[in-house]
């Protein structure tokens, strides 16, 4: 994790030729960020209290109060973003990530952010959900003209309400978006005990399509994405929920993705506490272990973390859950390799069978192309996880520190609490009336041309 006061600070982010020598001294640091950790809450230096959240894999932009204002500076420029160790894409993003920093602000503030544009084409800044003048709304061509290169803009309003909210450009979306600019924004409530949790994480759904051996996403892709993001990285490489035994737990998530993903969380029941539209009444709320976020919208959930252990939490479209995965590749179960793969071995040394007993990958060894992930992959303390993409775990611990979000390593399990192989007698399994006691032969199906019969 970077240490915030590592940051380069705005002087070396805005070049000659951008703005006046007036209005550079004028501009606020624009911090930046190299790391792909998760930063520790950025405990607000002043300004009114709030219950700062944590950005899963990512981090909180700092601002400077002036004249009651809080001012902030967003620098959309291309970024190095890890995916995974051993995986970078050349992405676009903000201050040096993608996405870029989380801002947090308190319902009633004014705020005023710079958005000075290093990249290759125009852009420019819409703030999803906000409540603002007309002319602050950030769409390229109707409320203001597009950002160009080189230049900064200037968005001031106020904060009307409190809530979770997103913020990408309305310019060029296809490219920028796919290409990785977006951000997370988070409006705290004027009393810091309204809505208050102990822990509260945040990170928005994202999709790329960067093909193995290359860095930089493919951005006409509408619906075949290889790369399933929180935050831009995928398991193993996303960072767990470190969480205490009985906290009260919210986690926000955004969706700007092209496709809907069901968020499933194992050993807790939660509910829907918020959207990006505001909070939702505790009378209007109901309990589920699933919640489904459409393209282009926000969710909050919150649980009493009352359950120990290592608890998934993931999509549950299970392509979702994957990494680097074709589109192309025919099912092999059952198909007989006998004497075939000796004969392709002799022609292409190392050739392996792969699919002809189930798509298990996760204790396969290959080399890889540059700069890919295996599709599956991450080791837990009993074996290989076979996991990838939008998956990471919820550590539910006693006795941790209030503020501490360290990884406490793998669940012990209490004797007797534990899943175990069986090497007694076995019952009969009882059997549906009428059932063949062993396999039926294989089906023979014969079609003749056309696509009539799909």
């Amino acid at each position: 994790m970077t240490d915030r006061r590592s940051f380069l600070t705005g002087a070396a982010l805005i070049g000659a030729g951008m703005v006046s020598k007036a209005g550079a001294a004028s501009l606020p640091e624009a911090p930046v960020q190299s790391a792909a950790a998760t930063a520790a809450p950025l405990v607000p230096p002043n300004g009114r209290p709030y219950n700062p959240v944590v950005t899963l894999n990512g981090w909180s932009l700092p601002w400077r109060m002036k004249d009651g204002v809080k001012e902030f500076h967003l620098v959309a420029e291309p970024v190095l973003r890890e995916v995974a160790p051993g995986m970078q894409a050349k992405m676009w993003g903000y201050n040096g990530q993608s996405p870029g920093p989380t801002i947090e602000v308190v319902e009633g503030d004014r705020v005023r952010i710079f958005v000075t544009n290093k990249l290759p084409e125009h852009t420019s800044m819409h703030w999803h959900g906000q409540i603002l003048p007309n002319g602050m709304d950030g769409v390229s061509g109707v409320t203001q003209p597009a950002i160009q290169p080189g230049k900064t803009f200037v968005y001031e309003f106020v904060a009307k309400h409190a809530g979770t909210f997103m913020y990408h450009p309305h310019a060029d979306e296809m490219t920028q978006m796919a290409m990785g600019m977006m951000g997370f924004w988070v409006t705290h409530p004027k009393d810091p005990r309204q809505h208050a949790v102990d822990r509260d994480f945040v990170f928005l759904l994202s999709a790329y399509d960067i093909e193995p051996g290359s860095f930089t996403p493919k951005v006409n892709t509408m619906l075949d994405f290889n790369l399933w993001t929180f935050n831009s990285r995928v398991f193993p490489a996303i960072d767990p929920l470190v969480v205490r035994k009985g906290d009260r737990v919210r986690i926000r998530a955004g969706n700007l993705t092209m496709t809907n993903h069901p968020i499933h969380l194992h050993g807790h029941t939660f509910e829907v506490a918020g959207t990006d539209g505001g909070w939702v009444r505790p009378s209007a709320r109901w309990p589920e272990v699933t919640t489904d976020i459409a393209v282009g919208q926000m969710r909050a959930i919150e649980f009493v973390a009352d359950n120990p252990g290592d608890w998934a939490f993931h999509c549950h479209k299970s392509h979702h859950t994957m990494n680097a995965m074709g589109h192309s590749v025919p099912t092999m179960i059952g198909v007989d390799h006998s004497g075939v793969a000796e004969k392709i071995n002799r022609l292409v040394p190392g050739y392996m069978v792969m699919g002809d007993k189930g798509g298990s990958m996760g204790s396969m060894r290959m080399e890889l192309p540059e700069n890919t992930l295996p599709m599956m992959t991450g080791t837990g303390p009993f074996g290989e996880i076979e996991m990838g993409g939008m998956f990471t775990l919820l550590k539910v611990r006693e006795g941790l520190a209030r503020g501490d979000y360290r990884d406490p390593g793998w669940y012990r399990h209490p004797k007797g609490s534990q899943a175990y192989e069986w090497t007694g007698e076995l019952p009969e399994a009882p059997r549906a009336a009428g059932a063949a006691p062993s396999a039926a032969p294989p089906m023979e199906i014969k079609r003749d041309g056309g696509h009539h019969h799909h």
